[in-house]
């Protein structure tokens, strides 16, 4: 299940995969909310410019960078929308799951 957030003109849609829901209902609540603002805000404004390409078996995601912690999304500039698929701290963010 997707959770969705709509955006305002020009800004990206935000849906949010059931896995990185999870990850988010387990980070303590003042990080919770520091990443939701963060990514319904200047990531849904801009998601290129606040996010690196990864490589390899991660070429397909794109990660952005709030504290100590790792968002991990697909964009989708045709629909123009940024699926976060893995919310998570920095030393685990890039392990297979």
């Amino acid at each position: 299940m997707t959770a969705t957030v709509t955006p305002p003109a020009g800004r990206y849609r935000i849906e949010v995969d059931a896995s990185a829901q999870r990850d988010l209902a387990r980070l303590p609540p003042k990080i919770a909310t520091a990443i939701v603002e963060f990514v319904t805000g200047a990531l849904a404004d801009n998601p290129h410019r606040l996010s690196k390409p990864l490589r390899a078996e991660l070429a397909s995601y794109r990660s952005a960078r709030r504290g100590d912690y790792r968002v991990l999304v697909r964009i989708d500039d045709d629909h123009h929308v940024v699926l976060v698929v893995a919310i998570t701290h920095r030393a685990h963010v890039y392990r297979p799951r």
